[in-house]
């Protein structure tokens, strides 16, 4: 079988989830769109340096080009660019260069800014029409963003050059190509006229921008966060950032659940607002509250008419108002969304919503209901609101509860050993509003031994159970001990068992599982495309933020798609991705994969992400499971959260994927309520497998920590892994070793972890295995996937195979073939088995001029160590390199990427420093 994935197709929707995604802010004297053969000053250094993604393992997609926002203008035909302006930038930027930084997450969150004095801004709208300022900023992985210049807020040349641009012109807009909100004050200071969030938005971000601005398309995104007026005024600030416990004291009450409750004043943009080139008009239908069912439900219907001047689209969200009760309740809760097809000025259509109360079920973790560890909607009046942003709002209907109704009775897990306070809503019957009140919430005794064992018997006999797949027992029960301690642990990174520079191999990594039929399978780093360390080019992904700001989850669905088939035509079964953590806080430096600041909003696009994926016949790892609200101590940090917020908030988005079909998970780094995620029995096995029904793969994050209950972690405490079911150990150097001797099999000898909590992991992993791409390979009948109206790329994960080379106390790797032109990179693999220090070092020579700067870029792993630079050599061979303060991993893949053209290689060279064998 042959697919055809239509490169040209894929680019054009990653285009309409960039245009969708943005957020009109601000649009004074209808300034936006630009009129056509308008001519526009663009002011700010990322014109030229556009971010298509945040940093870190969510952003390491190498791709052919980035068309950035004024390629995409000058590309449009539409408008006219200032290039006399665009020239002075460029002049700039050569005593200026962008700033990558050197090693992992060390990338500045924002770049140096050229100075623009007012006479400049004054000569520019002598000749120009409109100003156009671009601002931009990045964060990720391992770097969360600061209360400081140049993060959260503007630095003083940004405001500088916003005050001298929008006095010097009658027309700017403010254009922010940032993976998160920032602070929005300048706003009131200046005479800006249009503000645009435009995200991060890949590869071709630039060209969906181009469309909002230029009227192509027409804005239709919707903030999925509030923006409030400070930092501070975050409930979760105070508990932000440590490096030890950071207690959850604002429990459910996060982004607009707080804000809409008791600090409306404090906001400057609501949850759900943005703004269109037309106007529509909202219309309540037909509402009927059916209570003949398994649980009472709402039908009705919104009619949206387009009153404007123009084609749009338009998202109509629904709320709904609880009765406070005994619990508690944010004063609203967003229940469903829809987006419009575009209409015509003029056009109406009409949106049908249905759903159960299910959808807006609290949970009693306290039992003040009368029914403790349970989903219930209490009793009383429930009214609900349509309308297109949280604070534009009418009433479409309402119904009664004449009693409290048990949504589902969950398992008791998870709860805080430690007693801590929580902010609880109560209503004010002086003044008619809510206000907040600390309640404390009480310490469980520890629990997790309790219910492993509790729940041990039930895998005795576990290879003779009928109830499971028998082919697949029938495998297990060939396994020896060393092989299902090896079929536990991935392999990685840059495996050369799987695609070259991928994140992982795992399942059938060893010969003899292989000869047993089990495939090797391989996953690599998204969620914004595929990342391969090789240097091996890919489709660069809008953010996670674009995609959730359109509010069109079929859009986003169809772009995972194509992500799909070009994960089969690089032979890769797993996208690490998508990130379903909350925005609990604006400083988090990964909200840029992450969706918003509402559990069901995240539920849905991880959903569709998972479903578009599928359609291929491969999937993603949610992640990170759960509670990865920050980057700073991620690994050693521990969440001291009440059962109630895990349930309403941080674990409903991978609920609801999990029930839609969703099949690996990822856990995350650090601690919840005292224990290592990676080894949480009560998450893994309690909430994710028995209350939700989940029957997929869960791997750690890379090289986790696990702990066993009260006590300290470790990297390598497989065993705990095992006994909560966390069915795959991420990453050793060679599954089938056991180099950093971890304790499966001491474990396993000394009666502390059952063999059959091991054959559990390995059916799990097995079952999704036989269902792969990776089985079809094994057995030489995969679909073959041809890509179609794709630029060449330099290096092509599926068909250029990367060379690797055994080190055995030194190393010379001959390059006097490679290709050094300008733009050209070259690949390899290095494989290390011994624990000692080297000195790489690559040998070449330039010509006779001693100003001269020829620099090579040296990635290992996809991450810079090092740029080198030659002056003139006067045709002698000169060595640069560095020494390396670590050992080598046992699989690297080092990437050259040649900067500027002039440089003759000799060979790279790896020299031993120090033995610590």
């Amino acid at each position: 079988m042959t697919k055809i994935l239509d490169w040209k197709k894929y680019t054009e929707a990653a285009r309409r989830v960039v245009a969708e995604g943005c957020v009109l802010l601000e649009n004074k004297d209808n300034v936006l769109p630009l009129k056509k053969g308008c001519k526009v000053a663009v002011f700010g250094r990322i014109q030229h340096n556009y971010y298509k993604s945040g940093t870190g393992s969510g952003g390491m997609v190498n791709v052919t080009e980035v068309t950035g926002i004024i390629d995409g203008l000058k590309n449009s035909g539409l408008v006219e660019v200032d290039t006399e302006l665009e020239n002075i930038y460029l002049e700039w930027e050569k005593e200026n260069p962008f700033e990558v930084g050197i090693g992992w997450g060390q990338e500045p969150w924002c770049q140096k800014e050229m100075p623009v004095q007012f006479e400049l801004a004054e000569e520019c709208a002598k000749r120009d029409d409109v100003a156009l300022i671009i601002i931009g900023r990045t964060a990720g992985e391992d770097k969360d963003n600061l209360e400081t210049e140049g993060s959260w807020y503007l630095t003083s040349l940004e405001k500088e050059m916003i005050k001298n641009v929008s006095t010097a012109f009658e027309k700017t807009v403010v254009v922010f190509n940032t993976g998160n909100i920032v602070d929005m004050n300048f706003v009131k200071e200046y005479n800006v006229k249009s503000v645009l969030y435009t995200w991060q938005g890949g590869m071709v971000g630039g060209l969906g921008v181009s469309d909002i601005l230029t009227g192509k398309e027409n804005p239709s995104g919707k903030l999925t966060d509030t923006i409030a007026s400070s930092i501070k005024d975050y409930p979760s600030s105070s508990n932000f950032g440590s490096l030890k416990d950071n207690v959850y004291a604002e429990d459910i009450y996060v982004g607009y659940r707080y804000f809409e409750s008791a600090a409306k004043d404090k906001v400057l943009y609501p949850f759900g607002y943005g703004l269109s080139y037309t106007n529509f008009e909202i219309t309540a239908g037909d509402f009927e509250f059916d209570n003949g069912g398994n649980l009472p439900a709402v039908k009705f219907d919104v009619t949206v008419k387009n009153t404007g001047s123009c084609s749009g689209k338009e998202v109509i969200q629904i709320y709904v108002k609880q009765p406070q009760g005994k619990l508690g309740k944010p004063a609203l809760v967003l229940a469903d969304f829809k987006k419009t097809a575009l209409l015509k000025k003029g056009k109406k259509a009409k949106l049908k919503f249905e759903f159960d109360i299910s959808r807006i079920r609290s949970f009693d973790d306290t039992g003040i209901t009368g029914n403790i560890d349970s989903f219930v909607c209490e009793e009383g009046l429930y009214e609900i609101f349509a309308g297109n942003s949280i604070r534009n709002l009418s009433k479409i209907g309402d119904f009664t509860l004449s009693e409290t109704i048990v949504i589902e009775k969950v398992s008791d897990s998870l709860k805080p050993v430690a007693s801590f306070e929580r902010m609880a809503a109560v209503y004010d019957e002086s003044t008619k509003q809510l206000k907040f009140e600390n309640q404390k919430v009480e310490a469980s005794s520890p629990y997790q031994n309790k219910h492993r064992n509790d729940n041990l018997s039930e895998l005795d006999n576990f290879l003779e159970r009928k109830d499971l797949n028998q082919d697949i027992l029938s495998v297990l029960k060939t396994l020896t001990d060393e092989e299902l301690s090896c079929i536990v642990r991935g392999e990685g990174m840059g495996s050369p068992k799987v695609t070259a520079g991928t994140a992982a191999a795992f399942g059938g990594v060893s010969k003899s599982m292989n000869e047993k039929g089990i495939p090797c399978c391989c996953c690599t780093d998204g969620p914004s495309g595929i990342r391969m360390d090789s240097g091996a080019q890919a489709f660069s992904l809008p953010n996670g933020t674009s995609q959730a700001c359109t509010f069109n989850p079929d859009l986003v669905k169809e772009l995972y798609s194509f992500t799909g088939w070009e994960m089969v035509y690089n032979k890769i079964d797993i996208l690490l991705g998508p990130g379903i953590n909350l925005r609990r806080h604006p400083l988090n430096g990964r909200n840029f994969e992450y969706f918003s600041e509402d559990p069901y909003v995240t539920g849905i696009f991880a959903s569709a992400i998972i479903e578009g994926l599928h359609s291929a016949g491969v999937t993603g790892s949610l992640k990170h499971f759960c509670c990865n609200n920050q980057e700073t101590g991620r690994w050693v940090s521990n969440s001291v959260v009440s059962a109630r917020a895990l349930r309403e908030i941080y674990l409903p988005g991978f609920e609801m994927a999990v029930k839609n079909g969703a099949d690996v998970i990822m856990t995350s780094y650090g601690s919840v309520n005292s224990m290592w995620t990676s080894g949480n029995y009560d998450l893994v096995t309690q909430i994710l497998r028995k209350d939700w029904g989940f029957t997929g793969i869960v791997m750690t994050d890379w090289w986790a920590m696990s702990n066993d209950e009260g006590k300290e972690p470790g990297r390598f405490n497989i065993a705990q892994n095992v006994r909560a079911q966390n069915d795959l150990y991420m990453v050793v150097p060679d599954a089938a070793e056991n180099a950093h001797n971890d304790n499966t099999l001491t474990s396993l000898a000394a009666g502390e972890l059952s063999r059959n909590e091991l054959l559990r992991c390995a059916y799990n992993t097995v079952s999704f295995l036989k269902k792969s791409h990776a089985q079809s390979r094994l057995e030489n009948r995969d679909v073959k996937v041809v890509i179609k109206n794709r630029k060449k790329t330099a290096i092509d994960g599926a068909t250029d195979k990367i060379v690797y080379y055994d080190t055995v106390d030194g190393l010379s790797i001959p390059l006097d073939h490679v290709d050094t032109s300008r733009g050209k990179s070259y690949s390899f693999g290095i494989v290390t088995k011994d624990q000692s220090l080297y000195r790489i070092e690559l040998v070449g020579k330039t010509g006779d001029n001693d100003l001269a700067q020829v620099n090579v870029s040296v990635s290992y792993n996809g991450v810079n160590i090092a740029v080198l630079c030659w002056n003139g050599t006067h045709g002698a061979y000169e060595a640069k390199g560095l020494s390396m303060d670590r050992p080598l991993n046992r699989n690297v893949v080092i990437n050259l990427y040649f900067a500027q053209s002039g440089l003759t290689l000799k060979e790279f060279k790896i020299t031993k420093i120090k033995d610590n064998n």
